[in-house]
């Protein structure tokens, strides 16, 4: 039965409005280098125009030599003269190869503000293979609100299509079928204290509704989903129907609907970071110090296979598993970051390839971060973002992104964002190689709704 009934409303700005988009985003660098470029010939280039935006150079403008050239005094056309040799002086420390090494080596990259904003609080994002953005929001972090959200965004055009839904997927699990539909599970039966909710919905980003399937056993807030080697989703974790925490693990396909219960012997924590390994196991890499291994094919556990440096737990860190390249025979590297309160900046890596595994440290990032956030690039390094030193608190937010090479297992600048991103906030790889940045709702009935990318 159809989850969704989409009201079919573009939307402006702001958060009463959810009606409609007429902001046309900004001009790109892209567009303003080849309106200068057209204008002066072709005499500049992008990468240099890109190297001079600093300095906002503006595209010339046709003169009338009589009306502007004529009348000028000696006075003036020495004082022209002089202006030109210094602008070829710049231009040419510009272009030497020197300028611009010094500049990559400083900063790789930077943040760009979107002239628009999101209407509904962006707390669960995806990107869909249409190259659009759904965003899942529910009651959107407000125990008021009766309408259960969620939308589309397009980049292309700035669009955002608001839709309502059946229940509230506040704070649900999330993960993509293997025909790009996501499966979104679970969300909030009630408010404070948590029950979680056991129904299940898919995402079609073909029709853009939501239809919903079979329910799972018993709820779900806060709960982890996994992708599969065979295309199923495991679902783990998350406060239950009574507010228990949720030690089974279950299993969706999509012929057969949700699997028996497999009871973990252990307790996870909410939203268990999760990896799928090579050899098909999922591994357990935190918060929590002590890593475990489940295996889909006997649905059993394998308890304390590494313990983490870190001395405690790294509430609401992070964890990636880093990209399986064929020339390092697909070893499965996973790095966890962050977390803690007051946050830390320490990182570590663990290489499940070489027995016995084990954590070990890598330098630390340019700031400590807690409900941080992690994207992978496609030249297979890690940005690392957003955060705070203390949990919720934006004068405490840290605005500096850092950039992980796992080759040479360093950290570089990534330049600077505006707006504080804490909790709730999101951050996606998008077609075009940028990272979208959305979000950040540390105080219930507010959140941030300026995106960066």
């Amino acid at each position: 039965m159809p989850l969704g009934r989409c009201k079919g409303r573009r939307i402006a700005t702001g958060r009463a409005h959810r009606g409609r988009i007429g902001n046309r985003p900004k001009p790109t660098l892209d567009s303003r280098s080849a309106e200068l470029s057209r204008q002066t010939g072709g005499f500049f280039s992008s990468s240099l125009i890109e190297r001079l935006s600093p300095f906002q150079v503006t595209p010339c403008r046709t003169v009338d030599m009589k009306s502007e050239f004529l009348p000028m005094t000696n006075a003036s056309l020495l004082l022209a003269s002089a202006r030109f040799f210094i602008f070829t002086l710049i231009l040419a420390a510009l272009a030497a190869p020197g300028f611009a090494a010094a500049q990559s080596a400083a900063v790789e990259g930077r943040w760009d503000t979107l002239s628009y904003t999101m209407p509904i609080n962006p707390i669960h994002c995806a990107l869909l293979h249409t190259g659009k953005v759904l965003v899942v929001a529910g009651s959107e972090n407000d125990p008021t609100f009766d309408e259960y959200l969620a939308a589309v965004y397009d980049p292309a055009t700035g669009s955002i299509v608001v839709q309502q839904l059946l229940w509230d997927v506040f704070c649900n699990g999330m993960a993509a079928l293997a025909d790009g539909r996501l499966v979104v599970v679970g969300g909030t039966e009630q408010y404070d204290p948590f029950y979680g909710e056991p129904r299940a919905t898919i995402f079609d980003p073909v029709t853009e509704k939501f239809n919903e399937v079979e329910p799972m056993a018993h709820g779900r807030w806060y709960a982890t989903v996994t992708g599969l080697s065979d295309g199923r989703l495991l679902t783990f974790s998350g406060y239950d129907d009574d507010g228990a925490i949720n030690n089974a693990i279950e299993v969706y396909d999509v012929a057969t609907g949700w699997s028996p219960e497999y009871v973990a012997p252990w307790v996870p924590p909410l939203y268990p970071r999760m990896h799928l390994l090579p050899d098909g196991t999922v591994f357990y890499s935190g918060p929590t110090d002590r890593s475990s291994v489940f295996d889909p094919l006997t649905q059993t556990w394998t308890m304390n296979v590494a313990r983490a440096m870190f001395p405690l737990e790294r509430t609401y860190g992070t964890s990636v598993l880093l990209p399986l390249l064929p020339e390092a025979g697909y070893a499965a590297k996973i790095i966890i970051m962050g977390g803690s309160n007051p946050a830390t900046d320490t990182a570590e890596i663990i290489d499940l390839s070489v027995p016995p595994p084990a954590w070990r440290w890598l330098p630390s990032m340019s700031e400590p971060r807690i409900e941080l956030n992690a994207v992978i690039l496609p030249s297979a390094k890690v940005l690392a973002l957003g955060g705070s030193a203390i949990d919720e608190d934006p004068s405490t937010a840290s605005l500096n992104a850092d950039l992980f090479d796992p080759a040479t297992e360093t950290w570089s600048p990534a330049g600077v964002a505006v707006y504080p991103r804490l909790y709730h906030s999101c951050a996606l790889l998008m077609p075009d190689a940028t990272v979208w940045v959305a979000g950040s709702n540390p105080v219930r009935g507010t959140y941030e709704p300026h995106m960066e990318v």
